[in-house]
């Protein structure tokens, strides 16, 4: 499967402007200006999708294309590209760049030397472009037992707590399964993951609970979000298996689980993070905009 891991290594290459290159044409042809619809939406769902998905493109015909869509905000976009976002009027709905990768990250005490300044740095910067949300990774057991996971990821969150608080930043763990894609990953249950928060004690640490992850590793989504929205930032979406589209192809119903999310009061962004198997991979974002758009 082509993942989020090895996507993110390649975001930057020449290929990426190279595979764009006829969409750019079709565009300019076209004559056809980009205008939002976001008319056409309901407004109870701040929609995102995650920038990894779409590296084909450059970042300019994304935002685009998102406004067109009535997409607010871009994920896992680093400072560099923030101010392409602001000419196009998007969110930087989940920041990212203070992490070092999905394995090595708070449950082991030896990467937090490493970890720590990169997080107060990048904790500045998001509040000062006025974000709100900065990704964390729990990283891989390493054969060590849940409280252990819980007593360094304690030990290191707290030491940058202070300033996420002080500059209106929410540190947000995402949840990912340990079943298929990430073998070892600590934070792979909700429950874990809220229990953290609770040693954590800050409203500024909370989780990005991802759809397709969860799915795999504990099911029970809807009732999941119901019990524990409080402990939740942010959400992710892909279908399982496969984390291709959110249609009737999988066995996930997104519209319920849409209305649950709605119905618990939330308010911040729901990004897309499906792979997109057709040909025409913006008009499967769309299809998942319109289907979560409840």
């Amino acid at each position: 499967m082509y993942n989020r891991r090895k996507a993110i290594q390649t975001l930057f290459t020449g290929t990426a402007t190279a595979a764009a290159a006829p969409f750019l044409l079709k565009m300019k042809q076209s004559g056809v200006a980009f205008e939002p619809e976001t008319s056409a939406l309901k407004g109870n769902i701040n929609h995102a999708v995650c920038r990894w998905m779409y590296q084909y493109l450059p970042l300019e015909s994304l935002c685009s294309t998102a406004k067109q869509i009535g997409i607010k905000g871009i994920d896992l976009v680093g400072p560099s590209d923030w101010p392409v976002l602001k000419k196009y009027g998007l969110n930087s709905s989940m920041c990212n760049g203070a992490e070092l990768n999905l394995t090595d990250g708070w449950a082991d005490t030896k990467f937090h030397a490493a970890l720590i300044p990169r997080y107060k740095e990048h904790i500045a910067l998001v509040g000062q472009a006025g974000y709100k949300n900065l990704i964390c990774f729990s990283g891989s057991r390493r054969g060590m037992d849940d409280e252990t996971g819980w007593n360094n990821c304690v030990q290191g969150l707290k030491q940058i707590m202070g300033d996420a608080e002080k500059n209106n930043v929410t540190i947000v763990m995402e949840l990912l399964n340990s079943k298929i894609d990430h073998k070892d990953y600590m934070c792979d249950h909700t429950k874990w993951g809220v229990e953290l928060c609770k040693r954590i004690g800050s409203p500024n640490f909370k989780l990005l609970y991802d759809i397709y992850h969860m799915q795999i590793d504990e099911g029970d989504v809807i009732r999941t979000i119901q019990e524990y929205h409080p402990y939740i930032a942010h959400y992710h979406t892909g279908g399982v298996p496969g984390r291709h589209e959110i249609n009737d192809t999988q066995e996930l119903y997104y519209p319920a689980i849409m209305k649950a999310i709605v119905a618990t009061g939330f308010n911040d962004f729901v990004a897309q993070e499906f792979i997109p198997t057709g040909n025409d991979k913006i008009e499967s974002l769309k299809k998942a905009i319109a289907i979560c758009d409840v």
